[in-house]
């Protein structure tokens, strides 16, 4: 897993926790802030940020949804309203119950003003959404409602993680409201599909699709889908969420309607949602010993051109050819999009350049000098591949293969994670296999061990507490494709289906 040297120090098989770490500071993508849990994004961490947004906005907007903005502040009483919300989310609320400050004594500040009714700073935003929705709806001609929002949200986080877990983060999250039960079911898969597009597509990521088993449901969902991923160290990340909300939230909200026989009737919601974790997720999952590697449909810059001017008084004819291949490669069109070329003029050693970009994860980089322009040639190097490694095209043929080349980097990356999923992905059919599977074999010193467990199961909540207490491994999803009876290995009980458990961030 590891070369001998890199510029990732440790490297995966190492440490691979602290890896990940340098990875993220090694492409400057984000760095921790003076407040605890929280992040400071960098641009090209931003841009890459905006590259996810973009596509994934499209896309919901191609099925019917619209873009609004609901407040950050949740009053206490709406989130008292539904039991099992508030339960789920009550030790992760960071709570405002002031609303000014006044100079004390030592000239300290004091809060005071004290809120009549303290407010929440938006974990989730399905009561406050719900009670916007009730002042809209009145009869089933108003529905449906397919609202999304791109917001922060605040859940206190007591093992902050750099873009997997993280006091405030960035997110989307949709919230609908149908007329039947059978419309909000249709939404809350088609937005799982959604989700599971984009990740196969724009993140090079092939996930698993299921449901939640019930202790790891949406606090007050009737269903949880999810998309489940598999990163290098074989632990799953949650990836995406849709969850099917049936009456629930409208009941305690007050989302009613007089329906087509003029009956009152509750509506029925949904709610979905991916975060900046998706850049943990793409990281983890491709990354090397180098740095990031980048799928080039969500890189914030896919090709950069690197002049090379050892002598002065050829730089002005490098830097022109550079400009003018640029130009020529941003008139291509990849995506429906053109290609984003950057050049790096900077002041700085091309060895120097070219490693910030091989750790900034640049899908190409392109080196012209003077012997290039008289040879009409360019230099170009993958970052898929070798880090060492370039290739010699004449101009115009990089030019014409430019696109080309990119697809080959997006679907090879894709490629390279099925693999490697498939590859750690077991069917397991007894306890003390299953056992094992999880067990490093030399605790004190843990190597990268486990994977996804295809595993019998029987249903069972307190069968699923015992694997967690032990092994700390859970049910990721219950997947819609392994409708296979059998036993369950932990209980003998007969089981309907196998189910992937997994370690997990």
């Amino acid at each position: 897993m590891a070369n001998e040297t890199s510029a990732i120090q440790p490297q995966r098989a190492q440490d691979f926790p602290e890896w990940y770490q340098q990875v993220i500071a090694a492409a400057d993508l984000a760095e921790n802030s003076e407040v605890r849990g929280c992040m400071v994004i960098k641009p090209w961490g931003y841009g890459l940020w905006e590259r996810i947004q973009q596509p994934l906005d499209r896309m919901f907007k191609e099925t019917g949804h619209e873009n609004a903005y609901f407040p950050l502040f949740i009053p206490l009483s709406y989130l008292e309203k539904e039991a099992a919300h508030v339960e789920g989310f009550a030790k992760e609320c960071a709570v405002v119950t002031h609303h000014r400050l006044e100079v004390g004594p030592e000239g300290k500040l004091i809060p005071a003003g004290e809120l009549n009714e303290p407010l929440i700073v938006r974990p989730t935003s399905e009561t406050i959404i719900g009670a916007a929705y009730a002042r809209w709806v009145q009869s089933y001609r108003d529905l449906p409602i397919l609202i999304n929002q791109w917001a922060n949200v605040v859940r206190w986080e007591m093992r902050p993680r750099l873009f997997l877990r993280t006091t405030e983060f960035l997110w989307q999250e949709g919230h609908t409201a149908h007329e039947t039960a059978a419309e909000a079911i249709q939404e809350t898969e088609q937005m799982l599909r959604v989700y599971e597009r984009f990740a196969k597509d724009y993140l090079a990521v092939p996930v698993l699709t299921g449901e939640k088993s019930e202790s790891e449901r949406f606090p007050g969902a009737v269903r949880t889908l999810c998309i489940e991923a598999m990163v290098q160290d074989r632990k799953a990340v949650q990836a995406g969420t849709s969850h099917y909300l049936g009456q629930n939230f409208s009941k305690a909200s007050g989302i009613q309607f007089a329906n087509r026989n003029n009956q009152p009737e509750h509506a029925y919601t949904t709610s979905w949602g991916v975060s900046t974790r998706l850049i943990g997720t793409l990281i983890m999952a491709h990354s090397d010993d180098n740095g990031i590697v980048l799928p080039p449909k969500v890189a914030p810059a896919q090709i950069v051109i690197l002049p090379v001017t050892p002598k002065e008084d050829t730089k002005a004819e490098v830097l022109a050819a550079c400009e003018a291949l640029a130009q020529e490669l941003r008139k291509l069109r990849w995506d429906d999009e053109p290609l984003r070329v950057k050049i790096d003029t900077r002041d700085k050693a091309g060895g120097a350049k070219s490693w910030d970009w091989i750790k900034k994860g640049v899908p190409l980089r392109v080196e012209i000098g003077p012997r290039d322009l008289a040879a009409g040639s360019v230099f170009v190097a993958r970052r898929d591949l070798d880090a060492k490694a370039k290739t010699s095209y004449p101009q115009a043929d990089f030019v014409a293969q430019a696109v080309g080349l990119l697809a080959q980097i997006q679907q090879g990356l894709y490629d390279r994670a099925l693999e490697f999923r498939n590859t750690h992905t077991c069917k397991i059919d007894t306890k003390e296999e299953f056992y094992q599977f999880f067990t490093p074999a030399n605790p004190s010193k843990p190597e990268i061990h486990g994977g996804f467990a295809l595993t019998h199961w029987c249903g069972s909540a307190e069968v699923e507490e015992k694997i967690k207490a032990d092994l700390k491994v859970t049910i990721r999803c219950i997947p819609f494709d392994e409708m296979e009876e059998g036993t369950c290995p932990f209980s003998g009980k007969p089981s309907k289906q196998r189910v992937i458990f997994a370690k997990s961030y």
